[in-house]
């Protein structure tokens, strides 16, 4: 039925702006997201590859994401090293706060990230003594 046409009750059916509106917003919507995740898609490992976090950022990342996962706070970062695939970092926690400190249990965790940062792996290796030396 075309616009300002009557129908069968002899009623004059105008179309709504409004529903003109959400269709048109809706087709934009689709459009713009399509070609949001078009490029997204084709974006080449170079490019991904340009966008590694630098030694500093690697630290903070390693850290903030095993607090995220371990729900205690790191102590310290003691390692960062790059890899092929980004980077691995040792964090040392708290995992049990004792009277005197020197006697509260500490752990080192592996933590594994890929070029951008994001945690892909994480793995204790090791749980001391606060007060303990390395006899290296």
């Amino acid at each position: 039925m075309a616009a300002d046409e009557e129908d069968e009750t002899g009623e004059v059916r105008r179309p709504s702006s409004k529903k003109t509106a959400k269709k048109t917003a809706k087709k934009t919507a689709k459009k713009t997201s399509s070609v949001r995740a078009g490029s997204r898609e084709s974006e080449s490992e170079t490019e991904r590859a340009a966008r590694r976090v630098s030694a500093p950022r690697a630290m903070r990342y390693a850290a903030e994401q095993l607090k995220e996962l371990l729900g205690r706070a790191p102590d310290s970062v003691s390692s960062v090293q790059p890899t092929e695939n980004g980077w691995q970092a040792d964090v040392e926690v708290l995992e049990l706060e004792r009277v005197p400190g020197t006697t509260s249990v500490m752990a080192t965790y592996r933590v594994v990230l890929d070029k951008e940062g994001e945690l892909v792996a994480y793995e204790r290796t090791r749980r001391y003594t606060r007060g303990q030396i390395d006899r290296r």
